[in-house]
């Protein structure tokens, strides 16, 4: 059998270093230049060589982790591949990015960070339009699974998509907190007078406790642009 180009250890190096494109053209590319430079189909056959295991991942970067430091960020994103033909991952969905349904694979992430290093611990294929799990039961497995492996952040941050009341009862019940962002005509009551919509409300600089509907009080603040101009979506702990 000939010796693979490519190792584990030149994929995970290209990872580290990387910041922005992340694919096997651009590993090939980053490689030293030496005689026998992996060209970029080496690096796809290491990845078509390696299980694709969420736990299989944690293993490599667990040592890394500090269990009781730093947050978790979950979020998801789509890797769009509108030219790939035979791929079982693929589906078509909604981008944010193009604000339209397009054809990729949906990847939902968990990232541990403590500002420093940042961490990628558990992953999800999302594939509901063909009979597997929402997002939202992919979001609590994932916490579940980190709960189990010792971690304990001081706080989940995740966008308004995560910011049901079930998710948010359920990252309560773990004993931590969030950050998370709410959409404009979710109902608080600041005083006691009743339920509107948190765009209503008036938020000072420094935030302000309000009852959520469904959920109990929390502390809210208006984001604001880097232009001065305030944002109509709110943010909470």
């Amino acid at each position: 059998m000939r010796k693979p180009k490519c190792l584990d250890l030149d994929y995970i190096n290209f990872l580290i270093a990387a910041q922005k494109t992340f694919s096997c053209t651009e590993a090939s590319r980053s490689s030293p230049d030496t005689i026998n430079k992996p060209a970029h189909d080496a690096f796809t056959r290491l990845l078509q060589r390696q299980p694709l295991s969420s736990e299989n991942l944690w293993n490599e970067v667990k040592t890394f982790v500090k269990s009781n430091q730093g947050v978790l960020i979950i979020d998801d994103t789509v890797l769009e591949k509108p030219y790939s033909q035979k791929n079982g991952l693929i589906t078509y969905l909604w981008s944010n990015k193009e604000k339209k349904v397009v054809k990729g694979v949906g990847l939902i992430t968990l990232l541990w960070t403590d500002g420093k290093s940042y961490i990628p611990c558990d992953f999800r294929v999302y594939d509901k339009p063909i009979g597997g799990q929402t997002k939202n039961q992919h979001f609590k497995d994932m916490l579940r699974i980190a709960k189990q492996r010792g971690l304990n952040p001081s706080y989940i941050l995740m966008d308004s998509w995560y910011a049901s009341l079930e998710n948010l009862k359920f990252i309560a019940n773990q004993g931590w907190l969030f950050l998370t962002r709410l959409k404009s005509n979710r109902l608080v009551n600041p005083d006691g007078t009743g339920n509107r919509p948190i765009k209503e409300i008036h938020i000072p600089q420094g935030g302000i406790i309000v009852h959520l509907r469904g959920f109990g009080f929390v502390k809210v603040f208006r984001t604001a642009s880097q232009d001065g101009s305030s944002d109509t979506g709110q943010r909470m702990i």
